[in-house]
C-alpha cells in the first residue's frame, strides 16, 4: 500500500503560534484586566470601611476632635484614601450609638460598556 506523503500547505506549521495567541490573548487580557479592577473595587470598599469606622470612633471618643455632624464627616472623609473619587458620607446619632455612613459608584470599565456598582459602608459606635 502507497503511504500519502503530507506536502505543501498541510505540511506548513510556520503562524501557529500567532493564530494561538489570537485566540487566547483577548481572553488572558480580560481576566487581567478584570482582576486588576476587583482588586481596586476591593480596596475602596476596604477604605470606605475603615473611614466610616473611624468617623464614628471620632464621634464617639475624641469629642474635642469631632464635635459636630460636619467635622465628623471631614474626619471621616480625611480618613478615606481609596482610588475612587470621594464617597458622601453622613452622620446621625443612631441607637447603637454614633453612626457613620458612606456610598458611592464604582465604575467597571467592560470591553464596550460600563458597569456601575454600588458600594456603602456603614459603622456604628457606642
Amino acid at each position: 500500500m502507497a503511504r500519502m506523503v503530507r506536502t505543501g500547505l498541510w505540511r506548513d506549521e510556520r503562524g501557529t503560534s500567532a493564530i494561538e495567541f489570537a485566540i487566547v490573548g483577548p481572553v488572558f487580557l480580560m481576566l487581567v484586566v478584570g482582576i486588576f479592577y476587583a482588586c481596586l473595587m476591593l480596596f475602596s470598599m476596604g477604605s470606605m470601611q475603615y473611614a466610616v469606622e473611624e468617623g464614628a470612633r471620632c464621634a464617639s471618643v475624641r469629642t474635642t476632635i469631632c464635635t459636630d455632624s460636619s467635622s465628623t464627616i471631614a474626619h471621616a472623609q480625611a480618613a478615606y484614601f481609596g482610588p475612587v473619587s470621594t464617597p458622601t458620607f453622613t452622620y446621625a446619632n443612631a441607637p447603637c450609638g454614633h453612626s457613620v455612613s458612606s456610598s458611592t459608584n464604582f465604575a467597571l470599565f467592560i470591553v464596550l460598556t460600563t458597569l456601575t456598582v454600588p458600594l456603602s459602608a456603614t459603622a456604628c459606635y457606642p
